[in-house]
């Protein structure tokens, strides 16, 4: 099993398209954080100016996009108004909705609609399951550039961007439906653009790393086996020191620490969406009884699991 097929599945990975704009004039707005989300936006004509949480300003041209992991707030300006990050002057993205009378269907119009120095841009943003957490989130940036030179350099992203851009633009049946299913492979191709280089280096490298990547294989192959870190170490032909020093090396946390981490992930799935009972959970994840397993959802989530059904149904 590809672990980050099964990391992305497991995640349950969705993505939400919220309107395209039509900006023109002075204009600036600032998007509030929004919890287990990584938004983004893709610039189809105009220009835009960023800044993000890590105090970074970035300005996007036509077919730029910027992704924001964590959801974390940030704020969006035309050229020559002040964009600088502080809550003083750039209203709230709600204040920019209901000022225009966006109703949430068709294009968020603001400005007097001049076409000649409109922004247009595609807006969304990428959902996970409520709970859902792995050290392949925590390793992600406060941000995700994605300019002209990287779409050249990978032909399968420029193609699910040009794609995106054109459904949501033409306005056609479905374009909106189409464009949501392409923005989740949008996710996906935006990682692998920036593989090799920031924070994500280490957890990447784990995935290729012919020793830590057969083990992360076999976890997520069988993550209710008996794992220990000498039977993880065993399998992949390493000493229990070099191996587990190296695995907290590349993912960030220790190999029982991911094994029983993941255990839980699965189950909050399972809990999510399967109709099986809390003891078949448990067994599936793992544990050797209903109660063990209860304690370590309890402690993770702050709910026990059938509570945690309740709530999610």
């Amino acid at each position: 099993m590809d672990p980050l097929d099964d990391i992305l599945g497991t995640l349950d990975l969705r993505g939400a398209l919220y309107f395209r704009t039509h900006f023109s004039g002075d204009w600036s707005v600032r998007v509030p954080q929004l919890e287990q989300a990584a938004r983004f936006h893709l610039v189809v004509t105009g220009k835009c100016h960023v800044t993000v949480a890590d105090g970074a300003n970035l300005t996007l041209g036509p077919g730029d996009l910027v992704m924001i992991p964590a959801g974390r707030s940030h704020s969006l300006a035309s050229d020559g108004v002040g964009n600088d990050g502080s809550a003083g002057g750039v209203p709230e993205l709600e204040t920019v909705l209901q000022d225009a009378g966006y109703d949430g269907k068709g294009v968020l119009v603001v400005g007097k609609g001049d076409d000649r120095d409109a922004t247009q841009m595609v807006c969304g943003h990428f959902n996970f399951r409520r709970g859902a957490d792995h050290p392949f989130l925590r390793a992600l940036p406060d941000h995700l550039l994605v300019t002209a030179a990287d779409r050249a350099r990978q032909p399968w992203l420029d193609d699910c961007l040009r794609l995106i851009a054109r459904r949501v633009l033409s306005g056609s049946l479905g374009s909106v439906a189409a464009a949501t299913r392409l923005s989740e492979v949008l996710f996906i191709e935006v990682l692998n653009a920036h593989i090799g280089g920031g924070p994500m280096v280490g957890f990447m490298e784990a995935f290729r790393d012919p020793q830590i990547g057969k083990a992360l294989a076999a976890v997520h192959d069988r993550p209710a086996d008996a794992w220990t870190v000498d039977s993880l170490a065993r399998h992949v032909g390493m000493s229990r020191s070099r191996f587990s020093d190296r695995f907290a090396d590349l993912i960030g946390v220790g190999p029982m620490t991911y094994v029983a981490d993941w255990r839980l992930q699965k189950a909050l799935a399972m809990l999510d969406g399967d109709r099986v009972s809390v003891q078949e959970v448990a067994a599936r994840s793992g544990y050797k009884s209903a109660a063990a397993f209860t304690r370590a959802f309890a402690a993770k989530f702050g709910v026990p699991p059938k509570a945690f059904r309740q709530v999610s149904a």
